[in-house]
């Protein structure tokens, strides 16, 4: 299952303009992703939540795998995440199975990705921090 389509439009004109002043700041909860468009080669920054793993960082697709952000981001193979306040460079996306994505997060993350039933999550690998 995904979050529904409308849903994702009201957040992406709505909620994730109000979420990007929180997003990626020391204490935050949301991270925020920094990637190029693949057809424009415009920057955008979208707000998300991710699990920090073993030298990457875990996303789930909460609204599937026909997002533009994760398009973006493989297409270019390649992002920026503003992180607890640092900026981290990340490429090599590739899928991970349900219960490997779902395990990375903490509590109450991992319950909620549960009951909403979310199938697709993927991994990027970290190249460089700065602050």
């Amino acid at each position: 299952m995904k979050i529904p389509s409308e849903i994702r439009y009201f957040n992406k004109k709505y909620t994730n303009r109000v979420m990007k002043i929180i997003a990626g700041r020391r204490g935050s909860p949301i991270a925020l992703i920094r990637h190029t468009g693949r057809k424009s080669g415009r920057q955008y920054e979208t707000p998300i939540i991710t699990a920090k793993g073993d030298g990457c960082f875990i996303f789930a697709l909460t609204y599937g795998k026909e997002v533009d952000w994760y398009r973006n981001i493989l297409a270019n193979a390649s992002a920026e995440l503003l992180w607890r306040g640092q900026w981290i460079h990340l490429v090599n996306p590739s899928s991970l199975g349900v219960r490997a994505g779902r395990n990375a997060f903490d509590w109450p993350a991992k319950l909620l990705l549960r009951l909403i039933n979310i199938q697709h999550y993927f991994q990027m690998e970290i190249t460089a921090t700065r602050t």
